[in-house]
């Protein structure tokens, strides 16, 4: 059995300065990826609209009110406190609190397997023009993520701070 407190929780790989926290580091899960959020009005859980196409994930929302922008379009399903969704491998998604909303969010995230493998992101790529899936590569050591799109090749990597 392992046990930590909220405070006690590391933030997790490759966070962008948010409150995206790694529960499962800190408990020592190796089969269940855990993240706790805790975000301000116009932060999001991820880096963009993606899919994991070998993971499954569940939302559950603690506090707050989130919106989900889902393959149905652009804020296509927002949950309150005490309601929970489910994701499919491939199924894509961008959770975020609005901007407008006059407070954040507190949730939890679970996915199983854990990790980020074959996660692909779906934006315009910048060389070819076209919104396309891209192929993440994230490199949490060296805090470097690549993007390459699917229809062109294209290569974009982003070093974060």
């Amino acid at each position: 059995m392992e046990r930590t407190t909220l405070d006690g929780v590391p933030a997790a790989d490759l966070s962008t300065g948010h409150g995206r926290y790694a529960l499962d580091e800190a408990l020592g899960a190796t089969d269940l990826a855990v993240k706790y959020y805790d975000l301000a009005p116009g932060e999001v859980f991820s880096g963009g609209y993606h899919t994991h196409e070998g993971q499954e994930e569940v939302f559950i929302v603690l506090d707050g009110e989130a919106t989900w922008d889902t393959e149905d379009g652009e804020a296509s399903m927002t949950l309150a406190a005490g309601e929970a969704v489910r994701f499919a491998p491939g199924e894509f998604q961008h959770g975020y609190v609005e901007e407008t909303r006059d407070e954040g969010v507190r949730a939890l995230a679970l996915g199983a397997p854990p990790g980020m493998d074959e996660t692909v992101s779906k934006f315009t790529c910048p060389a070819c023009g076209d919104v396309t899936e891209h192929d993440v590569d994230l490199n949490a050591e060296r805090r470097v993520t690549t993007t390459t799109c699917r229809n062109c090749g294209n290569e974009t990597r982003t070093e974060l701070g």
